[in-house]
């Protein structure tokens, strides 16, 4: 809520948090795929109306509308995949993740499995980010373990090089 009161200084913006505008179209893809899976995991509404429904709100022609079905269907269709990637390194039953970290885990385990063309990196940090603007306070810390549980698994050469350039900088 913002205030006209000039004396009331405004609230100074998270680190981490991009302003809207700043968002590329895949950041915004993501987000709106977050918000359907919340839907599919709280709902358990049907995909074609959650996707129906998602299209329909604010800002999502600013998004990347293939990258957002790639994420929503392609999280939803291989559930059982993305789970049993994810389950391992959980330290509780999965049915006690947040939908929100359960979402943003499916969607990194997604892009590691799916999106090859974008680095584990970026896969890391953009679902690190969705857990802190959607999360609860320190879900990110959960959806950052298990992703980079997951990210050698399934990218270890791109993991591997990218460590090992961290290593020889740091000697």
């Amino acid at each position: 809520m913002t205030t006209d009161t000039p004396a009331t200084p405004a609230k100074p913006a998270r680190l981490g948090t991009r302003k809207s505008a700043a968002k590329s179209p895949r950041s915004r893809a993501r987000e709106f795929a977050l918000q359907g899976l919340y839907q599919h995991f709280v709902g358990a509404s049907d995909v074609a109306a959650i996707d129906a429904f998602t299209r329909q709100l604010q800002g999502f022609a600013k998004a990347d509308s293939v990258h957002y079905d790639a994420l929503l269907h392609g999280c939803i269709e291989l559930a059982g995949d993305l789970d049993a990637l994810i389950v391992p390194l959980l330290d509780r039953e999965l049915g006690q993740i947040s939908p929100i970290e359960r979402s943003c885990m499916w969607i990194g385990a997604y892009e590691f499995l799916k999106c090859p063309d974008v680095p584990w990196r970026v896969v890391l940090n953009e679902c690190i980010e969705l857990a802190k603007d959607f999360g609860g306070t320190d879900g990110h810390k959960y959806v950052n373990a298990v992703l980079n549980g997951i990210a050698p698994r399934l990218r270890p050469l791109e993991v591997e090089a990218d460590r090992s350039a961290l290593r020889r900088s740091k000697t």
